[in-house]
């Protein structure tokens, strides 16, 4: 392979490993976001701090459930990359 090929392919993989391991946490908060506005929407409260707490409790939760996962992936990511350290130097 040439070295931009290889660059290339640990660019890749580093984007997939970063959105795979920030999915998560982004969709749940996207989803409660909009639970709350609906909740909003339908009761006419307009009060601009009720998504803090909920959106934070999520996070949390979804940390404490997929964060060993999480890490798992980037450990496998970071042991390849450290592993196949001298291909990409040389």
């Amino acid at each position: 392979m040439l070295p931009e090929d290889i660059y290339a392919t640990i660019g890749q993989r580093a984007l997939i490993t970063a959105v795979t391991t920030a999915l998560p946490l982004l969709g749940s908060t996207l989803l409660v976001g909009i639970l709350i506005s609906i909740f909003q929407a339908v009761t006419s409260i307009q009060e601009m701090t009720l998504t803090f707490i909920p959106k934070i409790l999520v996070v949390a939760a979804v940390l404490y459930f997929l964060g060993p996962w999480m890490g798992r992936v980037l450990m496998a990511f970071s042991e390849a990359l450290l592993g196949n350290l001298p291909a990409f130097i040389g």
